[in-house]
């Protein structure tokens, strides 16, 4: 009973991630319409939230001691590495390719569970996947601009690989007694995320100016402050703080699935909000998407049996677990985004967790 309430509570935290990465799009397009760049929006976005959880990375900096390598890969993967991945891969293949190819994070958290970590996988979780996956195809019309280049595809598999750290990484020691607060991972890789991202943006170049004005959001006019405080503190903070909590309830596998409802909850709010349309192969690999959710988390995980250790040795020690995704990490993630040609831009800024 406790267990089954515990995954509710999770499955709960992780729609709420879902939801909080998803509205990342909707919330950036009209300022990325108004003149800003997306790399400058994804900066702000990154340092934003960086700025707002300092007190946090203040109060947990005994973790840089603790856990320096943990902090190091959450920032350059899970933060940093999930939109660089992305942003790239997009300027040589379809917006839709790249988002797919990032969304098979999940399958590659499988893979690391049950050939790295050589834990048992759920039928369940597997074929969750596979309707996940094959409905992201459709939300974001992966036929409407199919093209292959190389460089690119490997491009976007770099964003699927960062966003499988993500989930892997927001579960790391998470049951060891050594464990490292959510929080404080969370706090120290936005500002990792946002030191490596002010390389790549290059912020100073950006017109700071727009941000006092007001734009068009869906025929009305929006501050954009207010749009840019949304994609801070809620597509960002929240979306990072539910992640990582719901990995941990969860299980990296069930949750990265779960995070695939980012590109649907993305289509859908830019369909209400911003008045772009929704077609019908869109809605029905929504409801892929939400079968695929529904079954990989409708039996729990395996536990993983612990190996025998001689009665000299210290102990056994406990391996530390997987994640994107995740962010999405998708990041950003971290890291995920609209779907479709006509969303390039919510797309791009969902996919990080990316994630965006």
């Amino acid at each position: 009973m406790q267990a089954a309430q515990g995954r509710s509570a999770g499955l709960g935290i992780a729609l709420v991630s879902a939801l909080a990465f998803g509205g990342s799009g909707v919330a950036a397009k009209p300022l990325i319409e108004a003149g800003l760049d997306p790399l400058h929006v994804v900066w702000l976005r990154a340092a934003g939230a960086a700025l707002f959880m300092l007190p946090l990375a203040w109060r947990h900096r005994d973790l840089v001691r603790r856990k320096p390598a943990l902090l190091l890969g959450f920032g350059l993967l899970a933060v940093a590495g999930v939109q660089a991945f992305y942003f790239a891969s997009i300027s040589r293949i379809p917006v839709g390719v790249a988002l797919l190819v990032e969304y098979l994070g999940p399958a590659l958290v499988l893979g690391w569970i049950r050939f790295v970590q050589r834990r048992p996988v759920t039928r369940a979780a597997a074929a969750g996947v596979v309707l996940a996956v094959g409905g992201l195809a459709c939300v974001v019309e992966v036929w409407a601009g199919l093209s292959f280049d190389i460089l690119g595809l490997l491009l976007a598999l770099g964003a699927a690989c960062c966003q499988a750290c993500y989930f892997i990484l927001s579960d790391h020691g998470g049951d060891s007694e050594d464990r490292a607060d959510p929080l404080g991972v969370i706090a120290y890789g936005l500002l990792i995320g946002a030191a490596v991202l002010t390389v790549i943006a290059r912020p100073w170049g950006m017109d700071f100016g727009l941000l006092a004005t007001s734009v068009e959001m869906g025929g009305t006019e929006v501050a954009a402050w207010l749009l840019l405080a949304w994609v801070v503190l809620i597509a960002t903070v929240l979306a990072y703080i539910t992640g990582v909590v719901s990995v941990r309830r969860l299980s990296p596998q069930v949750a990265g699935v779960v995070a695939c409802l980012e590109a649907v909850i993305a289509t859908v709010l830019a369909w209400v909000l911003l008045r772009e349309h929704l077609s019908l192969p869109q809605i029905a690999g929504g409801a892929l998407v939400l079968a695929g959710a529904f079954i990989a988390q409708s039996r729990p995980p395996a536990a993983a049996k612990p190996a025998a250790v001689p009665v000299a040795s210290g102990g056994p020690v406990i391996a530390v677990l997987p994640p994107a995704g995740p962010a999405a990490p998708g990041g950003d993630g971290p890291t995920a985004a609209p779907a479709g040609s006509t969303t390039a831009p919510e797309a791009e800024l969902s996919a990080d967790r990316t994630a965006t």
